[in-house]
């Protein structure tokens, strides 16, 4: 096999996520282990979502896919990256995969379960790990992939499928008896793509709440019944039943729309945390606690009912009808190299990332 591999490293670290910094760690391919791969991590897209892995990297385990050392951590991100090295006799040199990988430059990973669709990394680390977040999928085989179409596919199919098990959950529970959906950072690419869902079932109103400078970007979307600026919560209905889907963290937003709703709140869901630095308390808030979604939780749960045949039938029809009209909502920019990688996660923790523009990054 070639010879030592230099892995490019960008680290956070965890207890304070603006102190960042890269690390050199050499791989030698010639001492793979037998089934061990090693993908080199091609390009991925950064997003708010991201940030939210970040912020709960504890809470949520996101950090543990990705180990690093002293306190540090590998932020998780969605790409495609091309096998350099290979003791597995499933997948070969040259094989491209979709799936979720470090903001590192190369990635070792050792695949179970190989089928023409792609694998699992069976890695120990990982074995207690949502499947989900484990899976790489072959691009030669992907029904639903196109080599023009990688970079919308970062950017949104993972958020998407979040969204679709938002809009799946909270349909499967009749939406609580609530007959409007508000969602906050209504410009997040998760949240809209919720909003489309919603906008097609019957009887529920779609809004979405904003910051004043993205009024504008969410009500060109066209998925929202009706769009509102966060210091203009008060001029909501609050005798409506409403159901509330947290996308920011913000805690002073999170205790407006409480406070205002109150008992007409039937349901409060807290999924991201676009805020990630404003994210409160939620004691003492009038109506329903906040509760957290999982995503991976709901799908395994559609995958036990439905079949996995079906649940993927279902999210790939809802992801050609999403992605037929959000190809046209963003601007791709496309950046290379430590600099531009770093200014990208600093923009868009600071929220300093426009909600019209998608951001892919390569070492």
């Amino acid at each position: 096999m070639s010879s030592t591999i230099t892995r490019t490293d960008f680290l956070v670290r965890r207890d304070a996520l603006h102190e960042t910094s890269f690390w050199e760690v050499p791989v030698e391919p010639a001492a793979l282990k037998d089934g061990e791969v090693i993908l080199k991590v091609d390009s991925v897209a950064f997003t708010a979502n991201n940030v939210t892995y970040a912020a709960f990297g504890e809470a949520m385990h996101y950090w543990d896919f990705f180990p690093a050392h002293d306190g540090w951590g590998r932020v998780p991100v969605w790409g495609f990256g091309d096998v350099v090295a290979s003791k597995c006799a499933g997948v070969k040199v040259g094989e491209r995969f979709y799936g979720y990988y470090p903001m590192s430059s190369h990635l070792t990973v050792s695949p179970v379960k190989c089928s023409p669709a792609g694998f699992m990394d069976g890695a120990a680390h990982r074995r207690e790990l949502s499947p989900i977040y484990n899976t790489y999928v072959r691009t030669t085989t992907d029904p639903g992939y196109s080599a023009d179409g990688e970079d919308l596919q970062m950017i949104f199919r993972p958020l998407f499928m979040t969204s679709f098990l938002i809009d799946d959950f909270l349909d499967d529970n009749d939406y609580f008896g609530a007959a409007q959906l508000v969602l906050s950072s209504a410009s997040s690419k998760t949240a809209f793509g919720v909003a489309f869902l919603a906008a097609k079932r019957e009887g529920v109103k779609v809004i979405g709440l904003t910051s004043p400078g993205n009024v504008g970007f969410c009500e060109k979307l066209g998925c929202y019944d009706e769009i509102v600026a966060y210091d203009k919560i008060q001029s909501l209905d609050a005798g409506t039943p409403t159901v509330y889907v947290d996308m920011a963290g913000s805690g002073p937003v999170r205790r407006a729309v409480h406070s205002h709703f109150a008992d007409n709140l039937k349901f409060s869901s807290s999924v991201g945390a676009s805020h990630w630095d404003d994210m409160g308390s939620n004691k003492d808030l009038k109506g329903p606690r906040p509760t957290l979604f999982f995503a991976p939780a709901q799908g395994q749960k559609r995958a036990k009912e439905w079949g996995n045949d079906k649940l993927q039938a279902k999210s790939a029809a809802a992801w050609a009808a999403f992605i037929s009209q959000a190809k046209d909502w963003i601007t791709v920019e496309h950046h290379t190299g430590r600099n531009e990688m770093e200014a990208v996660y600093r923009a868009t923790l600071d929220g300093k990332v426009k909600p019209s523009i998608g951001h892919i990054l390569s070492f």
